[in-house]
C-alpha cells in the first residue's frame, strides 16, 4: 500500500481509503437544505450470492433511486445482507449482476484505485464502533478525511472547527477521546464523516453502543447534519426508533427492497 503522510496505527476504518498498488481490472421527497448537490445514487437489479459447498443467494433484484438530501433507513432480518448491501454501495464488495451508479460513475467499471478515490471524495461513513483514534485530538480525528484529500492549512482548520461546532462540541477540539462520553464520540464520528462534504453517507447501526438518551440525541443530530449538507443518507439499523428518524423505511429481503409503512415498525414506548 502507499504510505500516508501520518501514521494510522491499526486503524481498520481507513482501509477503504488507502489506495492499493494492486488494482482489479424509490426516488424520495427532497427536504429543504442549505447546500444543493447534484449527486444521485442509482441501484438497479443488484444481485449478490456466495459460492461454496452450499451456495446461496443473499439478495436479488435490489432497485433504489436516491437524490441529494434523501435519507432512508434499511431494515430486515439478521443475515439478509444489510451490511453486505452497504459494502457494495461503498465499492468494497462486488455484485454478481446489476449496477450501482453514483454521480454517473458505474462502480462495477472502476478499479480499486478509482474506487478508493471515489470513497475519499464522495462518501462518508458512520459505524456502530466509533473508530476514533485514541492518540489524536478531536480536531485531528475530524481532519483525517481532509488530510487524505490533501486539504490542509487554514481551509482545513476552518472546516474542522465549523463541523465540530455543528455537532455541539466546539470547545472540545483539543480534547483526547478518553475525555469524551460515548455520545460525544459518536458526534465526533459524524463530524468526521461529513467534514469533507460527501455526497453519500453510509451509516451502520450508529446507536448500538449508546444509552437511549444519547442515541436519540445522536440520531437527531445525524438527521440535521445530513439535511444541512444536502447529502444522501442510508441508515442500516435493527432499531425501529432509529429507522423512524429517516424519511422512509425500506425492508431488505432476498427478493429486493420494498418500502414499509412506518407504523409497521412501531417505536418502543
Amino acid at each position: 500500500m502507499l504510505e500516508l503522510s501520518f501514521e494510522l496505527k491499526g486503524a481498520n476504518l481507513f482501509q477503504p481509503f488507502i489506495v492499493s498498488t494492486r488494482s482489479r481490472s424509490a426516488r424520495l421527497p427532497q427536504r429543504r437544505r442549505a447546500v444543493t448537490l447534484a449527486g444521485v445514487l442509482s441501484i438497479h437489479a443488484l444481485t449478490k450470492s456466495y459460492a461454496g459447498p452450499r451456495p446461496r443467494t443473499v439478495f436479488s433484484g435490489v432497485d433504489l433511486e436516491l437524490a441529494a438530501g434523501d435519507y432512508v433507513a434499511v431494515m430486515g432480518e439478521s443475515g439478509v445482507g444489510k451490511s453486505t448491501l452497504l459494502n457494495m454501495i461503498a465499492g468494497l464488495d462486488r455484485a454478481d449482476s446489476g449496477s450501482i451508479r453514483l454521480d454517473g460513475s458505474e462502480l462495477g467499471a472502476l478499479d480499486d484505485d478509482a474506487l478508493t478515490r471515489l470513497r475519499r471524495s464522495a462518501m462518508g461513513f458512520v459505524f456502530q464502533a466509533f473508530h476514533i483514534l485514541p492518540y489524536l485530538t478531536v480536531a485531528e480525528n475530524v481532519s483525517l478525511p481532509l488530510s487524505l484529500l490533501g486539504v490542509t492549512g487554514g481551509d482545513a482548520r476552518d472546516r474542522v472547527a465549523a463541523m465540530i461546532g455543528a455537532v455541539g462540541l466546539g470547545d472540545r477540539g483539543a480534547a483526547l477521546p478518553r475525555e469524551l462520553s460515548g455520545g460525544e464520540l459518536q458526534r465526533i464520528a459524524i463530524a468526521r464523516a461529513l467534514v469533507h462534504r460527501p455526497r453519500l453517507v453510509l451509516i451502520d447501526e450508529p446507536t448500538g453502543n449508546l444509552d437511549p438518551e444519547s442515541a436519540q440525541q445522536v440520531l437527531r443530530l445525524l438527521r440535521d447534519c445530513l439535511a444541512g449538507n444536502g447529502a444522501i443518507g442510508i441508515l442500516v439499523t435493527h432499531s425501529p426508533a432509529a429507522a423512524h428518524t429517516a424519511d422512509r423505511i425500506l425492508v431488505l429481503s432476498r427478493t429486493g427492497l420494498r418500502e414499509q409503512a412506518p407504523q409497521a415498525f412501531p417505536e418502543a414506548p
